[in-house]
């Protein structure tokens, strides 16, 4: 693991993550840029101290030289966006496959450098954009790809959270300090750290490719140096329209990305906080509620299902379910086998497309959110 030390919040998600189904151990990291914390965080983790290093570059090239049997099968990198590249590179020119919190890279320039890397190297890349793990965002994906819901027609992908409304970074807390430093999150805030996210969920569910969008980014907290504020108009190809928000100086709120489908014969709405229940909406009938972990949903995903219905899974399962699909490729690719093609998660793609959608909003708010086509990629 890249990152991910004492004080850090996602790094001990991915921990959790994947070990939740026994088929990853951790045994080797760089926690932190600082020597000493890394290896405090190595000793919290109760690591031998000679596989933790003072840092990503300590590491790349001390386990590249262990034998075979000793090799790391893959990486995790969980630093701030700023240092993903960096190591992601080194790794996969290493022989490692790499497992990247998103979003991919600092700015698109780097991410489509990364994406010639990754076809370079024939290694596996993931990129952790954790809610496709969920079942019933799984679920909404087979009702739309199978024409359940008809003609895609709207699309509106909501990712509000209140806890920046006050100017937080100013007293040095840690997450909102990185998050919102344009010298290590990027050229977005709020937009790169949860606008990703929803702009995410819409093209996973719905396989919708932007055409063109319009974007209006704000900054209400006096002082911040980033967006906390923003709502995006989206045109896709085919002629479905979209919303995309993202705010975290929506005071109340705390996760609550959703994401509402509308076709010519139905719709569906789901969402993040109450993540086991996906709602289809009929013209000519009530609404139904279907429910994680029911016989009545596809059978292709009664594996991302870990206890019966009825008892809550959530944030961590979505994300441990990424892992499990990780490791389905990673485990073919150790053994000399051939990827399953039928493996579900976000890759170098998705990460170049995030980093797109990133630049282009930047750039047409910057314009006075005039509307901006999106680039070929």
């Amino acid at each position: 693991m890249i990152g991910g030390g004492r004080g850090a919040f996602i790094g001990a998600v991915h921990r959790i993550a994947a070990a939740m189904d026994q088929q990853a151990e951790l045994v080797a990291g760089a926690f932190s840029s600082d020597a000493t914390r890394s290896r405090e965080s190595g000793a919290d983790l109760n690591l031998d101290p000679s596989r933790v290093y003072g840092s990503y570059e300590e590491m790349a090239a001390a386990e590249k030289d262990r034998p075979a049997s000793e090799r790391l099968d893959f990486v995790v990198i969980v630093t701030p966006n700023h240092q993903h590249f960096g190591p992601a590179k080194l790794f996969l020119e290493s022989g490692f496959n790499v497992i990247c919190d998103k979003p991919v890279t600092f700015d698109l320039r780097q991410a489509k450098e990364l994406r010639k890397v990754v076809a370079k190297s024939g290694k596996i890349f993931v990129l952790t954009h954790n809610y496709t793990g969920n079942v019933m965002v799984k679920q909404a994906r087979e009702l739309v790809r199978s024409g359940y819901l008809g003609e895609i027609r709207k699309v509106v992908a909501e990712y509000p959270q209140g806890w920046l409304s006050s100017f937080l970074e100013k007293d040095g807390q840690k997450q909102a300090a990185w998050r919102t430093d344009p010298k290590r999150s990027g050229a977005a805030g709020s937009l790169g750290d949860i606008g990703t996210h929803a702009e995410n969920l819409a093209h996973y569910i719905t396989g919708l490719e932007i055409e063109s969008l319009c974007a209006d980014l704000s900054t209400f907290v006096k002082g911040r140096l980033l967006d906390d504020d923003g709502s995006i108009l989206v045109r896709y190809k085919g002629g479905a329209k979209g919303t995309l928000f993202a705010s975290q100086i929506a005071i109340g709120e705390e996760n609550n990305l959703n994401i509402r489908v509308y076709g010519s014969k139905a719709s569906l709405e789901w969402h993040q906080e109450h993540p086991n229940q996906l709602v289809v909406k009929y013209p000519d009938q009530p609404r139904q509620v279907w429910g994680r972990g029911n016989g009545y949903l596809s059978p292709k995903l009664q594996k991302f299902t870990r206890i019966p219905a009825g008892h809550p899974e959530g944030y961590l399962e979505a994300f441990g379910n990424i892992y499990i699909e990780a490791f389905r490729a990673i485990r073919a690719a150790v053994t000399g086998k051939k990827v399953p093609k039928d493996v579900d998660y976000p890759t170098i793609d998705d990460g170049v497309y995030g980093m797109a959608f990133i630049e282009t909003a930047v750039k047409s708010s910057s314009l006075g959110a005039k509307w901006v086509k999106f680039p070929t990629l």
